[in-house]
């Protein structure tokens, strides 16, 4: 695999888990909320009386404290059979919630090749095996009619996550930060996975999958001082003896980013929790890919009393600091009502208020491109 990482003539992301979920709010153009979809593209009943489509709740999507998002990048110029490829970044947190929304947006799963995890937290990686289950029809959502022809499997689906599985991932709460209240729930093993149907890929480094058109990052460099990690974060050591422990995992060192270059746009950054900080994840794209930064999307981790000293500095880096500035600012997950706040004072309509269900379009220009070379750090 290389990092080599192809420009793309368009991007669309289908938002299948987060917090939040967002209907009437004003968007920009190239984002749409989740009703008009269904009422366009999925086929609503008819009801008899007044000839006119009727919502079903039951089919909409629901919200959960987690992440993840359908990536679907398409190269103009690349064969037929390789022009466009699905990407899962992540799984969100539990067996439910991504089944239901995959079903809700009618999401052909048969087409998805590849899951990245960003890191091993269990409200990003959740609902990895629900999701090979059902795409290799181990599923109770599958047909099960007698008279149903067997399903054609699907090629496989390669999970791309970081090798440095935890056993175990806890929480110690301020003050003190030094008893563990409770842990997360476990992490798929990578037998598990196999099992489920996926094929595990092991990444420490950065590489480019989808025929180059997405880059998923290696470690994250830290290189700002108030971008500190996370406090209170504990990890489950066994040391020589046998024994295991609880000691301090500040930084997620297995934390990635994943990146797409669209033509005459830049870089579109999907940063599922930011535990490393998204301005170290935007710093470190930027000297990779000497691009401008069109689109900063995910958890951006900023809630709470330990991370609200962050607010400030993050939110001038990437609306001021940053030349171009970044375009549009999508906070999800964790990012906090008060980050969103300022962001959306410092960004006004660049900052989208993003929720499960979204769709958004981003085509690209060649032509634009060309004079876009020219906008770099």
């Amino acid at each position: 695999m290389s990092d080599q990482l192809k420009t793309v003539d368009q991007l669309t992301i289908t938002f299948l888990v987060d917090n939040c979920i967002e209907w009437f709010t004003k968007l920009p153009p190239g984002f749409t909320h989740e009703l008009p979809q269904h009422l366009r593209f999925h086929h609503p009943e008819i009801d008899e009386v007044t000839n006119t489509p009727v919502l079903d709740f039951d089919k909409f999507c629901c919200g959960a404290h987690g992440f993840s998002a359908l990536i679907q990048t398409t190269i103009s110029d690349e064969p037929s059979a390789s022009a466009s490829h699905l990407v899962l970044f992540d799984t969100g947190p539990d067996t439910q919630s991504l089944i239901r929304n995959l079903s809700a947006m009618q999401i052909p799963v048969e087409n998805i090749n590849r899951v990245i995890t960003s890191h091993w937290h269990s409200d990003h990686t959740g609902g990895l095996l629900s999701f090979l289950k059902l795409r290799n029809g181990d599923n109770e959502s599958a047909s099960t009619s007698p008279s149903a022809p067997p399903p054609v499997p699907p090629c496989a689906c390669i999970v791309d996550v970081h090798p440095d599985q935890p056993i175990a991932r806890g929480i110690a709460p301020g003050p003190t930060y030094d008893k563990v209240v409770c842990r997360l729930p476990p992490d798929p093993r990578f037998e598990q996975i196999e099992q489920a149907g996926g094929v595990v890929e092991k990444h420490s480094e950065g590489h480019t999958v989808a025929n180059g058109s997405v880059y998923v990052s290696g470690e994250i460099p830290r290189v700002t001082p108030y971008e500190a990690g996370l406090p209170g974060a504990m990890r489950w050591k066994v040391g020589e003896d046998g024994k295991g422990s609880w000691v301090p995992e500040t930084h997620i060192m297995d934390e990635r980013y994943a990146a797409i270059d669209v033509a005459g746009k830049g870089l579109v950054l999907f940063s599922a929790c930011s535990h490393a900080g998204i301005v170290n994840v935007v710093k470190d794209a930027v000297s990779k890919f000497a691009r401008p930064v069109y689109m900063v999307i995910g958890g951006l981790h900023l809630a709470g009393a330990d991370f609200s000293p962050r607010i400030g500095p993050t939110v001038k880096f990437l609306s001021e600091e940053l030349k171009p500035a970044v375009c549009y600012v999508l906070p999800m997950h964790c990012s906090g009502f008060e980050a969103k706040v300022a962001l959306q004072q410092a960004f006004g309509e660049g900052c989208v208020p993003a929720g499960v269900g979204l769709k958004v379009d981003v085509v690209g220009d060649r032509e634009q491109d060309k004079r876009l070379l020219a906008a770099v750090y």
